[in-house]
């Protein structure tokens, strides 16, 4: 499923943003973080680890490509982007 999702900068994201992938948890959470890596706050990556939900933080475009080939591989796997023009 595709879906606008509201936080346009990683400040911005809280965990009712992230409640979306707590309902049907993915194997594999992916976080495009615009045109730079970087992380959200502690309790955003604690709420996965809390889940058993595997995470990564990348740049969208890296973010993209790799959730492109965990899907071709078969795994359970969602993302959340952030444009790349996005400010954190």
């Amino acid at each position: 499923m595709i879906a606008p999702w509201g936080p346009e900068r990683l400040r911005e994201v809280t965990l009712d943003d992230l409640q979306l992938f707590a309902t049907h948890p993915p194997e594999v959470f992916i976080f495009g973080t615009g045109r730079l890596t970087a992380f959200p706050e502690a309790s955003i990556l604690q709420f996965f680890s809390e889940l058993h939900i595997g995470y990564e933080c990348m740049d969208s475009r890296s973010a993209a490509r790799t959730y492109n080939i965990l899907m071709a591989e078969g795994r359970t796997v969602s993302a959340a982007m952030l444009l790349p023009g996005s400010r954190r």
